[in-house]
């Protein structure tokens, strides 16, 4: 079984900048993933990697301003978030696979999941 334990949020004025960290109690293998929970909506994946290969995804609202690594022997994966805006707003949750997901960005196929860390973004 996996831990994972995130840190780094906070709150930061629009056009600011946070990062993410994801401390996981093993070698993070095949998929791990970034998620966030804006309040009324539905959890929408935000960025993913799979270890074995560097192949990184992100979200459509998301693409260009946040970038997702490992670090620390793929231990720990980060999510470097640039330019944020008000609807960034959430909490934000790391998640493994023990597979290499075919949808990376979807909620099914992760196994283990944080339990998040507030982001909030004021304009």
């Amino acid at each position: 079984q996996v831990q994972l334990v995130e840190s780094g949020g906070g709150e930061v004025q629009a056009g600011g900048s946070l990062r993410l960290s994801c401390a996981a109690s093993l070698h993070i293998r095949n998929t791990v993933g970034w998620f966030r929970h804006p309040p009324g909506k539905e959890r929408e994946g935000v960025a993913a990697i799979y270890s074995g290969f560097g192949t990184e995804f992100y979200g459509n609202s998301v693409q260009g301003r946040f970038s997702i690594s490992l670090a620390n022997a793929k231990n720990t994966v980060n999510l470097q978030m640039n330019d944020l805006k008000p609807e960034d707003t959430a909490p934000y949750y790391c998640a493994t696979a023990p597979g290499y997901a075919n949808s990376p960005l979807t909620e099914p196929e992760y196994k283990y999941w944080g339990q998040g860390t507030q982001v909030t973004v004021s304009s």
